[in-house]
């Protein structure tokens, strides 16, 4: 049995305290609970009658919690519609999270939503005496989040990346942090969250730069601590929920599927 305790493993029912429409299908929810998350750890989130589903926590700071999603399947469109006032059920924090050491400088690779987390990781990695360069990339610049909130960040650089070149770099913000470090500048770690393939990305360049680096691997996950066996990946057997999400990329590069394919709720493989 996981060493996650039963209290976290049980779902609470939390009002929603505030909400913030980020983009046309983006919104960040504001809970009023805090679970003791740390950066990079997920929720469950429970609707009853519809579903529960694992969401990255975009902060908590030990009063309230917040949760920034993007409405793409039935639960999480569901949750969309939900009002100041009402209630959700949530259990967590769950999973690995990013780890830093003091006065370390880092590179945060964002993709989507992934910005969310990301600013998490900045904000308290800043109170060790970090620096950071954040890569947020989009496809365009209507898709760009929390740019605002890590801008105003002391000790943070932020970069933007758009694939049409509607904001700032365009291409792909793994291609810009390469123009960075080719420009000299050197970072301890690199911690990203975002699609797989940037996910893949981000692993090659670590490997060939020699730079130590940590990845927020997602895959569909039902209990959220170990029990279910859903989100195992190949060949290693790791459960995600609890060896991950954020997981070291020596660790990454022998997972077999990453990068090439992933599982359903009934074990099918997807390929990316």
């Amino acid at each position: 049995m996981s060493s996650i305790p039963l209290q976290s493993r049980l779902p609470k029912t939390c009002r929603i305290l505030e909400v913030k429409k980020e983009t046309e299908h983006v919104q960040t929810f504001t809970f009023d609970v805090s679970l003791g998350a740390k950066p990079g750890q997920f929720s469950m989130l429970w609707i009853p009658g519809v579903d529960e589903k694992p969401f990255s926590i975009a902060y908590d700071d030990g009063k309230s919690l917040k949760v920034t999603f993007f409405a793409v399947g039935p639960m999480s469109q569901a949750l969309a519609k939900k009002k100041v006032g009402d209630l959700v059920g949530v259990r967590g924090p769950f999973g690995t999270f990013y780890e830093w050491e003091p006065k370390q400088n880092l590179a945060l690779v964002a993709g989507g939503y992934g910005s969310a987390p990301m600013y998490f990781v900045a904000h308290e990695a800043l109170k060790d005496g970090c620096t950071a360069h954040i890569f947020v990339g989009a496809r365009s610049k209507k898709h760009l989040l929390y740019i605002e909130e890590l801008q105003s960040l002391k000790g943070v650089t932020v970069h933007v990346a758009t694939d049409d070149g509607s904001e700032g770099f365009k291409g792909y913000n793994v291609d810009q942090l390469k123009e960075v470090i080719g420009e000299g500048e050197s970072f301890d770690q690199i911690f990203a969250c975002g699609p797989e393939m940037m996910l893949k990305a981000v692993s090659d360049l670590s490997n060939e730069k020699n730079i130590p680096s940590q990845l927020s691997l997602e895959r569909y996950m039902k209990c959220g601590f170990g029990l279910c066996g859903n989100c195992a990946v190949d060949p290693m057997g790791i459960r995600l929920c609890i060896d991950g999400p954020v997981v070291k990329n020596e660790t990454c590069m022998k997972i077999e599927e990453f990068g090439k394919y992933h599982r359903d709720s009934v074990g099918k493989k997807h390929e990316f």
